[in-house]
């Protein structure tokens, strides 16, 4: 029979079975049970070990559909697929482990398989926003080391020239999902893979803005899989769980929800462009249709389900994260869709899966991003001082924990700045942990600005508006928006005489980033406010957005 291990912690070493926090250590520890992991030493790929937690055989329900066509990958044809396309890729191709593969592609059935085949042999996946220009793929592609690429007919004219790229929706790939695809002898060899290998490289602002490649490995994702597999709330394999995955699959999150709904057994029902261009509404047919019982959704989609007519008699689970939820919405969609827990949860690329909620009681903590998950410790410190903060006291949020990446790829500096001398890393957002242990996520000293969940870094922007000869200055800052949560502002000093217009400002951005990038508003002033080091001295500029431009949105 297993100890209660908040009484054991506590009788051992100090720890508050209530809040979580340890007097003795000054930190925060989850008050879930610690979920046991392989050895750290054992080889083994995340497929391997998700593959281990199904039955065998494997169960014939789906373990892929398309919600626009209804097309499913049975779970027996999914193990095939990844084993022969694993064989193809290392005959006909040659890749090898260690081999990063940058994959530019939307949603559709193909990704997981090429997700889990590319790692099954040791080969690292970097997926990136297929929505990105040409010049953003380039530096991402730089960033990772990318060796070869993945793409579709729509994308593939985005990557450098030279980059081997295999098309998804060509002959020769299809050719590699079979058996006979060339590679049925490599197929059934056992690569030996180390847990501490890198598994994927996603690319992430961190807490300067400036785009790095953070590498997490299969020591992660088995972690976070596990963990999600023993804190399931209902037994898995014997059921018909379906999980729409409306997170896009080269988005931290929605990279993990698909690699774990293999483990735990889930069909994963994959929002494809046709469903996706049709919004939210799309996404909540999508739901009705195919009685899903679980989906992932970003505020925006939450906000707006609250407003749907439709029932969805299926659904029990819906987890949000990516950005913060107003509390009213939360409230809408709880009266809306009462028998459907709303789970919030806070995390990072870097630091994995630090809180969420599990089950009706933690639900109903509206405000709160849920208890500190499985395995995380959390310290929260003083910003100024680096002083240990206590139960109720809000301070930067320091994390530890097996999901952790491993660090940025080839940027000493970042990760000096990111890891303090204990390894511990700085997620660059304040907030405290109750007296029950739930977590609030209350404001960000990082800069980034989250736009309907995106990642959108002010530095990036406002390199992209000084190549304007008109601009003579300019900052880009967050404005909060019901829908978007926030969006990008930015703050420009013209040349003298200059009549460059807002439309004109606005265009010469969109023509250089991705859509969610986009500014939204231009404000023109006099100067923009730097401290002697040159840094934009952000607070001020946020209170001169808060009181001009809200008049104008």
């Amino acid at each position: 029979m297993a100890t209660d291990p908040a009484a054991a912690a506590t009788a051992a070493g100090g720890m508050d079975d209530r809040s979580g926090y340890c007097e003795a250590t000054k930190t925060f520890r989850s008050l879930r049970p610690p979920v046991p992991l392989p050895p750290q030493d054992a080889p083994l790929s995340f497929p391997a070990f998700a593959f281990s937690l199904l039955p065998s055989p494997p169960p014939a329900r789906p373990a892929l559909l398309d919600a626009a066509t209804g097309e499913a990958v049975p779970f027996p044809a999914f193990w095939s697929r990844v084993r022969a396309l694993a064989g193809a890729l290392r005959s006909q191709l040659g890749l090898r482990g260690g081999d990063v593969a940058f994959v530019l592609a939307p949603a559709r059935l193909d990704v997981p398989v090429l997700y889990f085949a590319l790692l099954s042999f040791g080969a690292v996946v970097s997926p990136a926003n297929p929505a990105l220009t040409a010049a953003e793929a380039a530096r991402l592609v730089a960033l990772s080391g990318a060796s070869v690429a993945f793409a579709v007919s729509s994308t593939a004219a985005k990557l450098p020239a030279g980059l081997p790229t295999v098309l998804l929706d060509s002959d020769q790939f299809r050719s590699f999902l079979r058996s006979d695809g060339g590679g049925e002898g490599l197929a059934a060899e056992t690569v030996a893979v180390r847990q501490s290998a890198t598994a994927a490289i996603q690319f992430s602002s961190g807490t300067t803005g400036r785009v790095k490649a953070a590498a997490l490995s299969h020591r992660n994702f088995i972690a976070m899989a596990a963990g999600s597999h023993a804190l399931s709330p209902k037994p898995r394999h014997g059921c018909n769980d379906r999980m729409l995955l409306s997170a896009p699959m080269f988005h931290s999150l929605g990279f993990y929800f698909a690699l774990k709904a293999v483990a735990l057994g889930q069909t994963t029902v994959l929002v494809t462009d046709p469903v996706a261009r049709r919004g939210v509404r799309g996404v909540v047919e999508a739901a009705e249709r195919w009685a899903v019982t679980e989906m992932t959704a970003s505020p925006p989609v939450v906000m707006a389900m609250a407003k749907e007519p439709r029932v969805l008699e299926a659904l029990e689970r819906v987890v949000c994260g990516g950005a913060p939820l107003p509390t009213t919405a939360a409230e809408r969609f709880r009266r809306r869709f009462a028998n459907a827990d709303l789970c919030m949860g806070y995390g990072s690329t870097e630091a994995g899966g630090i809180s969420l909620m599990i089950g009706r009681e933690e639900c109903s903590r509206i405000g709160s991003a849920g208890r500190v998950s499985e395995n995380v410790k959390v310290k929260i410190v003083d910003h100024a001082t680096g002083e240990p903060l206590s139960v109720g006291q809000k301070g930067e949020l320091l994390v530890r924990g097996p999901a952790v990446m491993t660090g940025y790829v080839g940027d000493d500096e970042a990760n000096a700045g990111t890891f303090d001398s204990e390894g511990w890393l700085k997620t660059g957002d304040l907030g405290y942990i109750d007296q029950d242990g739930f977590l609030f996520v209350v404001d960000r000293l990082k800069e980034l600005i989250k736009y309907k969940g995106y990642q959108v870094p002010p530095a990036e922007l406002e390199l992209v508006l000084q190549t304007l000869p008109e601009v003579v200055d300019a900052a880009v800052m967050p404005y909060p928006h019901e829908e978007a949560g926030q969006i990008p502002i930015a703050l420009v000093v013209r040349q003298p005489g200059s009549n460059v217009t807002e439309a004109q400002i606005m265009d010469h951005v969109a023509k250089r980033v991705a859509p969610y990038k986009k500014i939204r508003k231009v404000l023109f002033v006099d100067s923009i406010p730097k401290s002697p080091a040159g840094k934009i001295l952000r607070r001020q500029l946020a209170n001169y957005v808060q009181f001009n431009a809200v008049s104008r949105l």
